[in-house]
């Protein structure tokens, strides 16, 4: 139960400062854009505003990618490999991205505090202070290590023969209604099969 408001919680927080930060970074250069060509008044805060605002969409978003499991991965060695060989694979490099997040974000932590006893701040943003723009590197990498968590979670408590998804090559195929699994029993699965196959070896197991 509480593990779920957790989720949930890091989910609406990772979506919502994604959601805010480009729409607001766009927001202020186009601002910006419209100052400098129209009145011919840049604002001089709105480009370092613009680059902080677009980092912390970036970064959340990022961080929430991970719980749709929507970052690229290259899939080829796992299609072709035991289904138990595949669990462990997936648990070998979830494991290692989990300990790079965490090393992130605590370096990053560290860091953050080099920077509020330097008492860095920003010149364009009315001197604020920069470790509010850095806590984002702690913050996003600690929610990216939590997803990452959960998949590991799942991946060690779900069984091997139904732990792969479909690869992305079938998802279309199944999204033009020429799913291979679901017509198996289909006359012409073999030819299906090839064309999966296909699309994955020109892609490289990636679309």
């Amino acid at each position: 139960m509480v593990f779920n408001i957790l989720s949930k919680l890091i989910g609406w927080i990772n979506q919502s400062i994604a959601v805010i930060g480009i729409t607001a970074g766009v927001a202020v250069a186009f601002i910006n854009v419209v100052a400098r060509y129209v009145f011919d008044a840049s604002l001089v805060w709105a480009t370092e505003l613009t680059v902080f605002l677009f980092l912390w969409s970036v970064f959340f978003a990022a961080a929430y990618c991970f719980k749709k499991d929507a970052h690229i991965a290259v899939t080829i060695v796992l299609d072709i490999v035991p289904s138990k060989l595949a669990k462990i694979m997936l648990l070998i490099s979830h494991t290692v991205t989990l300990v790079f997040l965490a090393t992130v974000s605590y370096f990053g932590y560290e860091y953050l505090l080099l920077v509020i006893d330097l008492d860095e701040k920003s010149i364009d943003l009315w001197d604020m202070p920069m470790w509010i723009i850095y806590l984002v590197i702690p913050i996003s990498f600690a929610f990216a290590s939590y997803r990452v968590a959960e998949r590991i979670y799942i991946i060690a408590t779900t069984s091997h023969d139904k732990i792969l998804k479909e690869s992305e090559a079938e998802q279309v195929l199944a999204g033009m209604g020429m799913g291979a699994k679901e017509h198996a029993d289909n006359e012409n699965v073999k030819e299906l099969n090839k064309m999966v196959k296909e699309v994955e070896k020109k892609t490289g197991g990636m679309l």
